[in-house]
């Protein structure tokens, strides 16, 4: 066994990146659960739902601003070469300075529209973090591009700690949401210097060559559009919910949303991390070895990550009763419903990558294009329909629409397989029935009280 994990071939580098990563995930979500408790007690639920807006502004910026950096480092011929990743570096400190500023230049407008005067001071703070991101080094896109993970996981777990340890002593002293906010600046600087002084590799400086930049341009323009899409699709329950409901209801939303993310964090972080440089030098056409290698990385991703969701949502009652008092009543069918519906998107989120380790930005552009579009509709269509029950279901009825669309990606890639789609489907299936089953009272309480 220990052969699999020994060596320098791309096997043993995914295999010790993939037990990098859930384990690196799972101790994450242990100090996250935890440091939610604490906070769920020192604070208030309205302090997460104000939070949360300001969460999903800043992710916002950097999504919409987003040019594909590290992917294009993650990909390229050249991304070893320092005049390309100087190049990089460079355009990616040029936009946390431009973040910030649409970070203060937003902030009037935002607090207007979910009627928070509060929000008004607290995103040009928030948006500092953006300012601190920009001058990360590039020699953490270098370490995800050759699946060596050992010095950023334990990066990434002391910058946790560091903000653990900041939100919880803020909001024990402020009792407010500024905690939140502080801590996450703290966080952002601690990873930074970090990144700087224990990554191996050359040190950044400002550089602009013209053929990195236009292979950069031509690679992100898609990219840039893709993850504007990505945003939409992500965080259009916050966006919407956020509006529809009262900061009370929404902050008892994410606590619940909180719980039953954990799967699906789990399987974007190990997607994003493992497939492009797998599918670089694995391509699923070249070979029927390369595709039945690549299928069996498929089925072993997604019954873990099926695993995951049946433990939420079977048990999501049980934990939240445990765990939260009755100020966050509802969170427990959340917790539930919302594991049960990302289950569609589970099962095929393994193709995604597939086309951008093939340099073709613009399928994967159009592919969550489509899933936010069908996202955004779906949600608006469901709370109008049936409140916050509506709004639960309708996340994974977008999925189901949208799969025609991922199956066209995935064969142009000639990544598709039926047989995984088809029997992780019936699992899901399974799992998903057989928890609303066993949660019967707390899913019929919440559909009571989104009015059916």
């Amino acid at each position: 066994m220990t052969q699999v994990f020994s060596g320098d071939g791309l096997l043993a580098r995914a295999m010790r990146s993939s037990a990098l990563t859930v384990a690196s995930f799972g101790s994450s979500q242990v100090l996250r659960l935890a440091s939610n408790l604490i906070l769920a007690r020192l604070l208030f639920p309205e302090a997460f739902g104000i939070m949360a807006i300001v969460s999903v502004i800043i992710q916002g910026l950097m999504q919409f601003s987003d040019v594909g950096v590290s992917p294009a480092i993650m990909q390229s011929k050249r991304g070893d070469d320092p005049d390309f990743l100087n190049t990089a570096w460079t355009i990616q400190m040029m936009r946390g300075i431009g973040l910030w500023l649409a970070a203060c230049a937003l902030a009037w407008p935002v607090a207007q529209i979910y009627d928070a005067p509060l929000l008004l001071q607290l995103l040009p703070v928030a948006g500092l973090s953006l300012l601190i991101t920009g001058f990360n080094p590039t020699r953490l896109d270098s370490a995800k591009r050759h699946l060596r993970f050992g010095r950023v996981t334990a990066i990434d777990f002391a910058v946790q700690i560091a903000g653990i340890l900041a939100a919880v002593g803020l909001a024990w002293w402020l009792q407010s949401v500024w905690a939140l906010v502080i801590s996450g600046l703290i966080s952002a600087l601690v990873g930074l210097v970090l990144y700087w002084v224990f990554l191996p590799g050359p040190g950044n400086r400002v550089r602009w060559e013209k053929p990195a930049a236009q292979e950069l341009v031509n690679f992100g323009k898609w990219i840039f559009l893709s993850t504007i899409c990505g945003f939409l699709f992500n965080q259009a329950d916050k966006l919407i919910l956020g509006k529809y409901l009262s900061f009370s209801v929404f902050g008892v939303y994410n606590i619940g949303f909180f719980l039953a993310s954990f799967p699906m964090l789990l399987g974007n972080m190990l997607t994003w991390r493992l497939l492009i440089p797998i599918y670089r030098e694995l391509p699923p056409g070249e070979s029927p070895e390369n595709f039945a290698k690549l299928r069996r990385m498929r089925f072993a991703v997604t019954l873990a990550l099926l695993a995951l969701v049946a433990i939420f949502a079977l048990l999501g009652v049980w934990l939240i009763g445990v765990m939260y008092d009755d100020r966050y009543e509802m969170a427990d069918a959340v917790v539930v419903m919302m594991a049960v519906m990302q289950i569609p998107q589970i099962v095929v989120m393994t193709y995604d990558q597939a086309s951008l380790a093939a340099g073709d930005s613009r399928r994967f552009f159009i592919l969550t294009l489509a899933k936010a579009v069908l996202m955004i509709t779906a949600l608006i269509l469901g709370l109008e329909w049936g409140g916050l029950m509506g709004a639960l279901i309708s996340y994974g009825v977008a999925m189901l629409f949208a799969y025609p669309v991922v199956v066209w990606l995935a064969r142009r890639m000639r990544a598709w397989d039926p047989l995984h789609d088809a029997s992780m489907a019936l699992v899901g299936l399974g799992i998903g029935g057989l928890a609303v089953w066993v949660n019967l009272d707390a899913v019929a309480n919440l559909a009571r009280a989104s009015g059916w």
